[in-house]
């Protein structure tokens, strides 16, 4: 089974419909959080989010624009966003963000392989180290986690007791591009696909991943998308202009 996992879309339609047009071909969709906050189209993200399928797991922001969580956890930047994005969504929608699961989300078909947002042990932790992803790689022994939250691209494998980190390695920066990580069955996997509206690791193109649930690799992708037009987006919505420059430049 060929899986496409999305996180961190951020209401970015933009962002997405490219991720979406490069994409190779997939059995199944997973959404790992955070579809909406920041972005200019939430109600056309969920739309499309949904149409996709129906494997979700709630992200943070997801939380907090339904009011499950405190804005206070939030900069002054991101509570902005979340109750713009509050008024901005239909009832339905806001219902139907209330309602998403809470990590870990197992499919039936899938044996082995969770999905969350943050990590399996705290659905808003960040892991950012190899050093965080010491606790979630020893503790829960389910082979294969993919996460988002972080918006950084990689993973951590353990090996033996020790975490190592793993960021795929791309040549150019306009260009679509693909990065093949081969797992191994006799070791464990923390892995993010990346943020496909909002990345944070010095690229500036929109990150997925497909994963080949029978030859065990994960590709990673990112694709550049019309990135002037989610800007405006943005600034039209008279959201803070830092949610439309740091787009331009993946931090």
């Amino acid at each position: 089974m060929r899986i496409l996992l999305l996180s961190d879309i951020h209401s970015n339609l933009e962002a997405l419909d490219s991720c979406l047009a490069a994409a190779p071909t997939y059995d199944l969709v997973v959404n790992l959080g955070d579809t909406v906050g920041y972005g200019g189209n939430p109600n056309e993200v969920i739309a499309k989010a949904q149409s996709l399928g129906h494997v979700f797991v709630r992200g943070n922001h997801d939380k907090a624009v339904g009011g499950l969580m405190n804005l206070e956890d939030f900069n002054p930047v991101a509570g902005l966003a979340t109750l713009w994005t509050r008024d901005q969504l239909s009832p339905e929608y806001l219902e139907w963000l209330r309602k998403l699961p809470q990590g870990p989300v197992h499919v039936d078909e899938l044996p082995g392989i969770q999905f969350v947002h943050g990590s399996a042990l705290d659905e808003d932790e960040y892991m950012v180290s190899a050093r965080d992803a010491i606790a979630p790689l020893i503790t829960d022994p389910v082979p294969v986690t993919f996460f988002g939250h972080t918006h950084l691209q990689g993973g951590f494998v353990l090996s033996g007791e020790i975490s190592e980190a793993y960021r795929p390695g791309y040549r150019t920066v306009g260009q679509p591009e693909s990065s093949d990580w081969p797992l191994r069955r006799d070791r464990r996997y923390l892995i993010n696909p990346g943020s496909i509206g909002q990345p944070r690791d010095g690229d500036w193109r929109a990150a997925f991943a497909v994963f080949d649930s029978e030859a065990w690799i994960v590709t990673f992708y990112r694709v550049p998308y019309n990135l002037r037009v989610a800007q405006e987006k943005i600034l039209a919505a008279n959201l803070p202009q830092r949610l439309a420059t740091r787009l331009a430049t993946g931090r």
